[in-house]
């Protein structure tokens, strides 16, 4: 069980809320078990909260919001820049804890704690940046300009796959905006969303502005999300559940950002760098167990490559190492409901007349032990149309399509529910800047991997894979925000 100390940091065997500034159980004492992925045994125990708990923080947060929306942009900004800069001293503390809780290589993990540590730096430095608009009018002796306000209470829901970067892209935002926030922890990361928390109190963030809640959907996610005092709801995850968000949160005319996921297409041309293409292949199909959403779980290839670009994937993906050390590709998936899942959808597959090339099973014995880890996984004779084509599995799980040309690539590549990101490998300029023009995606990428983001830029997607809102970015800021048009009448006569 997780507990004692690290690098000075008193680590609770119970996870438990901070809410209002203070550490508590749940407010009816009662808890889950949170499992190592990586061996299955049990790892700690976390808070269970129930619509009490968030009933307390919105009421607290309701009551801090003003002070804090009062307090200059520029200072809010300060104090996010002093997370960061916590963060950084403890980053080999934090990557700990991610890697205890995901499985994840202790490498991966420091790295996506440095990205988490660059969003708060760059968001930070937004405070500076605040902009709004200043412009004429029709009138005369009259100014015009548009500034940002808060909006309240954000209730902010993440995912588990890269657990503190996704803390970082809600809460550094809706913060420097002026909002008091709430996350929802997922209850198979509760570490990193306790530490972030700890740092958080410890910068100067004021009682109450900042509060973390741990438990499940339905108990703790369910009634922030219904709230009427949670003015925007921020959510990363599964389809079935935004849209459950987006019709609540709509009926009290509050605001939703969703980033639901993809079924993203990579483009392998017939003019590709062979070798090139299967390395970002093997980046966005395997790397982090395909818990990405912005995973390649659709390699489209030309056919006049076809061929040898398989046996170049088949015998690249069979070399792939699968273990917890840097020098291994991925760990385990999240937990073992999920890895269940993706394998029954694997063998549905083949059932339909799918090939498993290589993979399609759960790795066991040895280092693996009970832990949730699964073969690199290639399918091949798969239909366009076929579930597994079209449903996200978020797992190391990738499928082959055989096309003729770039016009029955493209058109194979749109037709999802999603529109996440997209990547096509080709030396043709003229075919790359078309399928930057045509693919309906929120991110496009050119002899690269489907996957990656920076802090200066916005993240998103179109149709099942978001509601049109941007995270990271300047754009982040247009999330948590409202604007306000602001008109001033002078008189010359008066000076």
């Amino acid at each position: 069980m997780v507990s004692g100390t690290m690098s000075g940091v008193q680590i609770p065997t119970t996870i438990p809320n901070q809410i209002g500034g203070r550490t508590a159980p749940a407010s009816d004492g009662r808890t889950f078990l949170k499992r190592d992925p990586a061996t299955g045994a049990a790892l700690c125990q976390v808070a269970r909260s129930s619509a009490a708990d968030v009933r307390l923080a919105v009421e607290l947060a309701k009551k801090a919001q003003p002070d804090w929306a009062a307090a200059t942009v520029v200072k809010r900004g300060d104090i996010l820049r002093q997370i960061a800069l916590l963060m950084r001293e403890r980053r080999e503390l934090i990557a700990d804890l991610v890697a205890r809780e995901t499985g994840k290589s202790r490498k991966d993990a420091l790295g996506e704690t440095d990205a988490a540590i660059e969003m708060g730096f760059f968001v930070a430095g937004e405070g500076r940046r605040f902009y709004g608009q200043t412009t004429t009018s029709a009138v005369p002796n009259k100014s015009a300009m548009v500034i940002r306000q808060p909006l309240g209470v954000a209730g902010l829901i993440i995912a588990a796959n890269t657990p503190i970067a996704n803390v970082a892209w809600k809460a550094f935002p809706a913060l420097l905006c002026g909002n008091a926030a709430i996350l929802k922890a997922s209850e198979d990361t509760p570490l990193s969303a306790w530490i972030f928390g700890e740092i958080a109190r410890e910068a100067g963030v004021p009682e109450g502005v900042y509060s973390t809640i741990h438990g499940f959907g339905e108990e703790a996610g369910a009634p922030l999300v219904e709230h009427p005092d949670v003015a925007v709801v921020s959510f990363t995850g599964s389809c079935s559940v935004g849209r459950w968000i987006a019709a609540t949160v709509g009926q009290r005319l509050g605001k939703v950002c969703l980033e639901l996921g993809g079924k993203n297409p990579l483009i392998v041309c017939d003019d590709a760098d062979l070798q090139n293409a299967v390395t970002w292949t093997l980046g966005s199909a395997f790397s982090n167990a395909g818990q990405r959403c912005a995973s390649g779980s659709r390699i489209i290839v030309f056919d006049a490559v076809y061929d040898r670009f398989t046996q170049m994937l088949v015998e690249a993906t069979t070399k792939l190492a699968v273990g917890t050390s840097d020098a291994d590709a991925y760990g385990p998936v999240i937990n073992e409901e999920q890895m269940t899942a993706m394998l029954a959808s694997v063998q549905q597959a083949k059932d339909a007349g799918a090939v498993i090339l290589t993979g399609g099973h759960r790795l066991t014995g040895g280092a693996y032990g009970d832990g949730y880890f699964v073969a690199p996984t290639i399918l091949a004779h798969v239909g366009p149309n076929d579930e597994i084509s079209r449903t996200e599995l978020f797992g190391p799980i990738t499928c082959l399509y055989r096309v003729k040309n770039f016009e029955e690539a493209i058109t194979l590549a749109n037709d999802a529910p999603f529109g996440l990101t997209a990547s096509i490998h080709t030396q043709n300029l003229h075919r790359a800047m078309t399928f930057v023009g045509r693919i309906q995606s929120g991110v496009a990428v050119v002899n690269g991997g489907t996957y990656g983001s920076e802090p200066h830029m916005p993240f998103g997607g179109l149709k099942d894979s978001g509601n049109g809102w941007r995270e990271a970015g300047t754009q982040a800021l247009d999330v948590y925000s409202d604007l306000k048009t602001v008109y001033i009448n002078h008189n010359p006569l008066s000076v």
